[in-house]
């Protein structure tokens, strides 16, 4: 029988800011976490990672909008904050000396780039910034090219967001067996440094010891590589075992006898991708697909989002909670599988997102939170709520 997700009933209040802050209130939010973002103007914003989520107003340069939002904070249990080191206790909201001091039991996560105590603590950065100082960017790149930015998924949503969710989850089981909340401190450079730990233990082994894009996990080993076939698309290949190479062989058609010697030198690296590059392009991607599917060969198609959404890809939760599955994202029936999530699923099935326009939904989850009600508790001026002047009713 399936029970709510795990983290029903978590009150999270969520700063709205850039990518990594609101990955982490999102997957609050598909493990069953209330979710209300805090925009400072009713003005639109281009935050897609809304799911699940409700919003409000606060003009946090008011003293009526930052006294609302300390009202607030005795009643949640989680707070997102996304700013750069400071922004908060500049706005009279410290976490420490101020928001844990209003809830013990609160627990403040603070997402930042660079660490708070480095030397690029007060300058503005990226993804990019990030994994460069952290040491990962060096290692990402063909052989001979300069280094290349994975999009912003080691940065960002990686070493950012996602430790930032772990580090709530980790503050949410000490604060049941200690009953009190702490400070979380997430930041992009320790978290993608701890991403790297494999590749940073082997540079000194022959595994990722020689140039970059000339190991065997970076691109430089012609049985861990993608290869175009006839049509122009392109097969992936990571056949590293040696049963897996032979499967991999099997299906291309050619003998182990044939090959110039054994794989693990490096020497023949250069003929192997050219032999392999060769007998890709004699078949469509389909073709190939034919041959491989179904074996050990680890040689599968690299599909577009367009192809996947095309094909009614169904994307799910992170990971399945058999008793306690997150929610769905896939639109359908209720009563699906665990792996498939519980709920019927959001509008856009995980390919678009209709984001959150600032005031949706927030004054409804305030009241089904705490009781609150416009004219009330609180008041709305020029878009943004404010505190009642009875405060009496809090």
């Amino acid at each position: 029988m399936t029970s709510p997700p795990p983290l029903a009933g978590i009150k999270v209040l969520e700063f709205a800011g850039l990518a990594p802050g609101p990955f982490a209130g999102l997957l609050l939010a598909d493990y069953g976490a209330s979710v209300l973002r805090i925009d400072r103007s009713p003005a639109p914003t281009g935050d897609q990672l809304t799911r699940h989520k409700s919003s409000i107003c606060i003009n946090l340069k008011s003293p009526s909008g930052t006294a609302l939002l300390k009202a607030l904070i005795p009643h949640v249990d989680v707070v997102i904050d996304p700013f750069r080191p400071g922004v908060l206790e500049k706005l009279g909201l410290g976490p420490e000396d101020v928001l844990c001091k209003l809830n013990p039991r609160l627990i403040v996560a603070r997402m930042t780039g660079f660490r708070r105590d480095g030397k690029y603590k007060d300058m503005a950065g990226h993804d990019i910034n990030y994994i460069a100082v952290s040491g990962v960017l060096s290692m990402l790149g063909r052989k001979g090219e300069k280094p290349l930015p994975p999009g912003n998924l080691l940065g960002d949503f990686a070493g950012g967001g996602a430790m930032c969710f772990m580090g709530i989850l980790l503050a949410l089981i000490e604060r049941e067996r200690g009953g009190r909340g702490q400070v979380v401190e997430a930041n992009m450079v320790d978290g993608s440094a701890v991403l790297n730990s494999m590749p940073r233990f082997n540079l000194k082994t022959p595994m990722w010891g020689d140039e970059r894009g000339t190991n065997v996990l970076d691109g430089g080993c012609p049985y861990y590589d993608t290869y175009e076939t006839l049509d122009g698309k392109f097969m992936a290949v990571g056949c590293l075992e040696p049963q897996f190479f032979a499967a991999f062989l099997k299906g291309l058609g050619i003998k182990r006898e044939d090959l110039p010697g054994p794989r693990e030198d490096k020497k023949t690296w250069p003929y192997l991708k050219r032999l392999f590059t060769g007998t890709f392009m004699t078949k469509t991607r389909a073709q190939w697909e034919r041959i491989f599917d179904g074996t050990d060969a680890c040689c599968t198609p690299v599909f577009t989002h367009s192809e996947l959404e095309e094909r009614g890809y169904d994307h799910r939760p992170a990971v399945t909670l058999k008793s306690t599955p997150g929610f769905a994202i896939q639109q359908g029936p209720e009563g699906r599988p665990a792996a498939v999530g519980q709920g019927k699923g959001v509008k856009g099935n995980g390919w678009t997102s209709g984001g959150l326009m600032p005031g949706t939904g927030g004054e409804g989850l305030l009241k089904s939170w705490i009781g609150w009600q416009k004219g009330m508790q609180y008041k709305e001026v020029e878009g943004a709520l404010e505190l009642a002047d009875n405060k009496a009713k809090l």
